[in-house]
């Protein structure tokens, strides 16, 4: 970095103005706070485990469910809350009710594939009655065509990307450090009104070039040039149109492997002979987790998982090794064991059924793409190094363009109003 630019982003250290480099905030304005489930027991890898949670929580009754259920100030058995958007009860033994849990639990709704935390893919029970903060908002957007790009939390000196990309309602919960921000990349279902700088795309057509620019065009280079910050993440947008195009390729290529295959898009797969495989069948109920550097290997007990490349069990974000948070998650379902200061005897035991063929297949997923997306590293430093001398769009020419400051009614979710929502007790609003 040149002396000129290192000076600046010293000074935006301090004030949190930065001429080198952009808020993610001022590019995509409108963000949600990480969801908050209130009881751990709503979630978890395993949806038969979940179904079982359900089962036990309604069959109980009086004190014995207030007990299972872990009351908050927010939510206990007899709270009407209204349904989750897209999650009536139209869908029978599909779908959550709105009416008091302690008098109509209804059937378990189907367990939704969601985003606990970087590239750690979870199921949670969609019912608005067992959720603290669930972010309707969120739901209201997350359709066939959103895309969320989720904020990491901020930990001095430590490695990793600074954001993440994903097609499923991510949850925001960060491994280390201060969660970060939610942000749909559109403001409504369908792909339309984007959640953008009202102008930006504008002035990245009229400066850099390229016509075909568009929503995600601007999500793929700031999933390659995102640079973590104590304020939030911070995005240099460059002047250079050969520079441009080369951090969309790359930011196109992280959001695929990201997605894994998702919206008709190719699984992430290793070159042959370097795509891993279980060598020896893992345990039942493995305790532990050995990374074996010289023979490359993942070793779970009498497990045994190759080729694993250092740099995918190395993968870290927010200075936490993803791989080994991944399985210890999972380690600690299939036995049934407990967050701290939880009763030995809640929810969180209900379901535990040893490792699951699932989980060694999703575990071979996520070698899979960790390595991939540590192969792209150099690129993306060569991109970094570019930047440094590479002229960039100032926040004084997004001024002067009218694309800063944002509109304050920008930052709050639209107006989504294609169908009526079921309120608590089965209400509908007259409108």
């Amino acid at each position: 970095m040149t002396a000129r630019r290192t000076a600046a982003a010293a000074t935006a250290a301090g004030s949190g103005e930065d001429s080198t480099s952009l808020e993610l905030d001022e590019l995509m304005p409108w963000s949600v706070r990480p969801l908050r489930t209130g009881r751990s027991w709503v979630s978890g890898p395993d949806p038969a485990a979940l179904r079982a949670r359900w089962e036990r929580l309604a069959a109980a009754e009086g004190a014995e469910q207030e007990r299972l259920f872990r009351p908050s100030r927010s939510r206990t058995p007899h709270t009407p809350v209204a349904a989750l958007p897209g999650r009536s009860t139209a869908g029978a033994g599909a779908a959550a009710g709105t009416g008091r849990f302690a008098r109509e639990p209804g059937a378990c709704p189907d367990p939704v594939r969601i985003l606990h935390g970087p590239f750690d893919e979870q199921w949670l029970l969609p019912d608005h009655r067992l959720i603290d903060a669930a972010r309707p908002e969120l739901w209201r957007v997350g359709d066939g065509r959103q895309l969320f790009a989720v904020e990491h939390g901020y930990v001095p000196q430590t490695a990793g990307p600074a954001l993440s990309v994903t097609h499923l309602l991510p949850d925001g919960h960060s491994p280390a450090g201060r969660p970060g921000r939610i942000r749909p990349l559109y403001r409504r279902p369908d792909a339309t009104d984007p959640n953008l700088a009202p102008g930006l795309l504008d002035v990245v057509r009229t400066r850099l070039g390229p016509q075909e620019a568009g929503p995600e065009s601007v999500l793929a280079w700031i999933l390659a040039a995102a640079l973590p910050s104590p304020s939030g993440c911070r995005i240099p947008l460059p002047a250079d149109a050969e520079v441009w195009a080369a951090g969309v390729e790359l930011g196109r290529e992280l959001v695929r492997l990201q997605l894994r295959g998702a919206r008709g898009g190719e699984r992430p797969r290793l070159p042959g002979g370097r795509r891993p495989y279980v060598r020896a069948a893992l345990p039942a109920r493995p305790t532990g987790i050995v990374y074996d550097a010289e023979a490359e290997a993942l070793v779970i007990g009498d497990g045994r998982i190759s080729p694993v490349p250092a740099g995918a069990w190395e993968f870290t974000v927010s200075g936490v090794r993803v791989l080994e948070l991944w399985f210890g998650r999972r380690a600690a379902a299939a036995v049934g064991a407990v967050p701290e200061g939880v009763e030995a005897d809640g929810l969180e035991v209900v379901g535990a059924r040893g490792w699951t063929p699932e989980w060694t297949s999703e575990l071979l997923e996520l070698i899979t793409v960790l390595a991939l997306l540590d192969g792209l590293r150099p690129r993306q430093e060569a991109l970094r190094a570019r930047l440094e001398r590479a002229p960039l769009i100032s926040r004084d020419e997004l001024r002067a363009a009218g694309v800063l400051p944002v509109p304050a009614s920008l930052r709050r979710p639209a107006s989504v109003l294609g169908h009526q929502e079921e309120g608590p007790e089965g209400q509908f609003a007259l409108l």
